[in-house]
């Protein structure tokens, strides 16, 4: 059984993959390729994020974010529950792509299927690359005599692998696609890769409630930052009244071309004017 730490990821399509060398015979058993990893694909090896640290009113605020799991462990998750759903297979892979990672993110259940989906993507050739560009599934039943993508061909050969089936599933802001391989020709039949479609689907849906409330989280935050700083620009728009002279307005009407002048949010410019109750602002505002 090969070591299932990570190994660095090649450069795609340079040279072989990490881990030993294996022909086109059956491979290792699939329970080699077993366990999960997730991470995007430019450094599969990063180690997870650091945990929350601060002052504990920042830990608690950021109770309800934390609660929702996030796309790597998500995907994870899939890729293990793929390989179950799906017992003739020896292992899984999926990446998702979102509006708000400039990056996709990938997860396999073995670093060296990671590796084949980078290789993909940076060559642009490979079921995976197909079947996001036409939003139906790319099948290999066997890749000794399919030569559709030959670098993919190779690579997936060398791995030990005789088959694959790439699912794709759309969302609004969310593009996952799902890869289960085999050591056999053929041995991803009809009822395994519905198997895989049906979770796919689920997961595909589940991902994209998270990533809308996460964004719901983060809308709610910002309107309770505005709300907080709203007395601060207040106080400060009617110190700018008394300095200058003028209306309520047109005080803040100041203060906000003074806050785009200055390259600066308008609840700093309102903390400025506070902190010096208006002395030497008479000239500073009167210009803009």
């Amino acid at each position: 059984m090969p070591d299932l730490k990570p190994d660095p990821m090649p450069d795609p399509m340079s040279g072989p993959m990490s881990g030993p060398r294996r022909g086109p015979g059956p491979g290792p058993r699939p329970e080699a390729w077993s366990e999960a990893w997730s991470g995007p694909l430019p450094d599969p090896t990063a180690g997870p994020a650091p945990g929350r640290t601060g002052a504990p009113g920042a830990a608690e605020a950021g109770t309800a974010a934390d609660a929702v799991p996030t796309l790597g462990r998500g995907l994870a998750r899939l890729v293990e529950r793929a390989v179950r759903c799906a017992p003739d297979s020896c292992g899984a892979s999926t990446t998702a792509f979102t509006d708000e990672e400039p990056e996709p993110c990938t997860a396999a259940t073995h670093p060296d299927l990671s590796a084949l989906v980078a290789a993909q993507l940076e060559a642009g050739e490979g079921p995976v690359p197909e079947a996001l560009g036409s939003g139906a599934p790319a099948t290999a039943e066997d890749l000794l005599h399919d030569h559709r993508w030959p670098r993919y061909r190779a690579r997936a050969l060398d791995a030990g692998l005789r088959s694959s089936a790439t699912l794709v599933f759309r969302r609004d802001a969310l593009d996952l696609t799902l890869t289960v391989y085999g050591f056999r020709p053929g041995c991803l039949d009809a009822p395994c890769r519905g198997a895989a479609e049906e979770l796919g689907d689920l997961a595909a849906s589940g991902f994209d409630r998270d990533r809308r409330y996460r964004a719901a989280l983060a809308e709610v935050d910002q309107l309770d930052t505005a709300l907080r700083r709203r007395p601060a620009v207040d106080q400060a728009r009617g110190i700018v009244m008394c300095v200058l002279g003028c209306d309520a307005d047109e005080a803040l009407a100041v203060l906000r071309r003074h806050s785009q002048h200055a390259n600066l949010r308008l609840a700093d410019v309102a903390d400025t004017v506070i902190a010096t109750r208006g002395q030497g602002l008479e000239r500073a505002l009167g210009r803009v």
